[in-house]
């Protein structure tokens, strides 16, 4: 058995590597907003600017670039959530080979069509990348095919190592931590390998999603750790076995770990976006959102990181929840549940009181209500925040006007559901008109819009959220008896804001009218 490869052997490797037949150079840019808003400069190394907008075609081709022409004859075949088999079959396509690739029933689209443009053979098997892997290796052995593994592989660790030797290349100067997405563990082995033979007092961290830690629990317990299951936010990280060789080096080389929850990696999209205007996925911003994460603990002004941002293959249908979860991921938004009494003007009460709220001057974000009993409402609202664990203080403002309050932040059921869910039918709501209003998103608009609704129709129900759009769009309902509908009509017509009414709509009658 022989001896295993050194921190100077993958240095060897690595400089020696084929990668440039089909990788490019990719830049290492300073984020420019982020480092001023956690006092340090961090590098982004853009990986997501590859041919197939991930560092993955690296390691695939440096290893089938080392095949014989009868191996290359014979075919290829590889497991991968994704980013990986685009890289194999971009390099099948380059060298004239047949790429049969495993994906796991859960991979996006948008990466199998990737795949597929680029020439490979799609195969889908099981619910994640270990299900796939195993699948591949079974059809490998049946057929006579070269095996090229996404990250336990010297070869393909040696081409993912070359993202660090370009990183110390491009920045000459000091550099206190590189931070690395783990999934397999590919990624990080080759640039600890780089970084510990060139420059070892450079820290590398990696980083996993809390769901899909297999290599920190891994290195914890001193051995490999197969997880049950893992979260499929971060497809390209949902790996449930690390690799027996990036074990090895990751438990020797990786100075610390760090795990983030789904909140700050669509946070860390954001972030990335702020600077760069391009959108990397999931597995893309975790190093961003490690960093933010980093600083905030250790306290850190001055210093020097680099993330790397491994892909950008985003299913563009999951913008909407990265959006979402955004701004709670950044503690820049604050959701309660606040119950009010139900009396007239408790209403206003409460939104004039959101207004006066000390701090910053904050934007209700959500407001969702549907009359439910006769004594009490309860409210689900959002409020921008300004720092971190702001949700407390606000809370206890609430709570000091007789409102009594659930900080519901961080939350996973009211983040995930029931914010959506906020509604339904009620006996309560006799005579009730229900109208869509479009109005101009402006500091302070939706406070103004509710001092505009006269105090003697009674409002029933209550729906608003913030889409970052340069208009509001609001869904009310107010209980106006039928001997006022005249005045009523009137009233609307003088409001100034456009509005559709929907009382006679039959998915209202369905879900909302008793």
């Amino acid at each position: 058995m022989s001896s295993p490869l050194t921190p100077a052997d993958y240095l060897k490797k690595i400089l020696t590597a084929r990668v440039y037949d089909v990788a490019v150079e990719s830049a290492l840019e300073p984020a420019t907003a982020l480092s001023a808003r956690i006092g340090n400069t961090v590098l982004l190394k853009r990986e997501d600017q590859q041919p197939v907008f991930s560092f993955k075609l690296r390691g695939a081709y440096n290893k089938m670039a080392q095949l014989t022409p009868e191996q290359l004859a014979v075919g290829v075949i590889c497991a991968s959530a994704g980013n990986h088999a685009q890289g194999v079959a971009l390099s099948a396509r380059k060298l004239g080979a047949r790429a049969v690739v495993v994906m796991p029933l859960t991979t996006p689209q948008l990466k199998i069509d990737a795949v597929r443009a680029l020439g490979g053979e799609v195969h889908l098997h099981g619910d994640s990348y270990s299900d796939a892997h195993v699948y591949a290796l079974a059809q490998q052995k049946l057929h006579g095919m070269t095996f090229v593994h996404p990250f336990d592989d010297p070869d393909v660790i040696a081409g993912q190592g070359t993202v660090a030797m370009e990183i110390l290349r491009q920045h000459q100067g000091p550099l206190d931590a590189v931070f690395v997405a783990i999934g397999g563990g590919g990624l990080i082995s080759g640039v600890a390998n780089y970084i510990k033979a060139v420059r070892p007092e450079i820290k590398v961290i990696g980083v996993q999603m809390n769901d899909s830690d297999a290599m920190m629990q891994s290195v914890a317990a001193k051995q490999r750790i197969t997880l049950p299951d893992v979260g499929l936010f971060s497809d390209g990280t949902a790996v449930k076995l690390v690799g027996e060789e990036t074990f090895r080096i990751a438990s020797n080389l990786v100075d610390e770990f760090i795990t983030v929850d789904t909140d700050a990696v669509c946070a860390g999209i954001k972030d990335v976006f702020i600077d760069t205007r391009s959108i990397v996925e999931p597995a893309g911003a975790l190093a961003v959102a490690a960093i933010k994460q980093y600083v905030d603990k250790h306290r850190t002004r001055g210093e020097t990181y680099a993330a790397i941002l491994c892909g950008a293959n985003m299913n563009f249908d999951r913008l909407r929840f990265v959006a979402e979860r955004a701004e709670v991921g950044e503690e820049r938004e604050a959701l309660f549940a606040v119950t009010i009494p139900e009396e007239r003007g408790s209403f206003r009460r409460f939104c004039e009181l959101v207004g006066e709220l000390p701090g910053a001057s904050r934007n209700v974000t959500e407001f969702n209500y549907r009359i439910s009993d006769s004594k009490s409402a309860h409210v689900f609202v959002g409020l921008t925040t300004s720092t971190r664990g702001e949700s407390k203080t606000i809370a206890d403002t609430f709570v000091a006007h007789r409102f009594a309050t659930i900080d519901l932040t961080h939350d996973e059921l009211a983040k995930e559901h029931i914010r959506h869910m906020v509604g339904g039918h009620t006996g309560l709501a006799q005579e009730e008109r229900l109208l869509r209003f479009v109005f101009p998103e402006r500091p302070g608009a939706l406070l103004k819009f509710l001092s505009l609704l006269r105090p003697n129709w009674n409002i029933s129900l209550f729906h608003y959220r913030n889409q970052g759009a340069d208009y509001g769009r609001i869904l009310v309902g107010l209980q106006v008896p039928a001997a006022d509908n005249a005045v009523f009509n009137e009233f609307l017509e003088t409001l100034g804001y456009p509005y559709v009414e929907e009382t006679n709509n039959p998915v209202y009658k369905l879900f909302l009218q008793a």
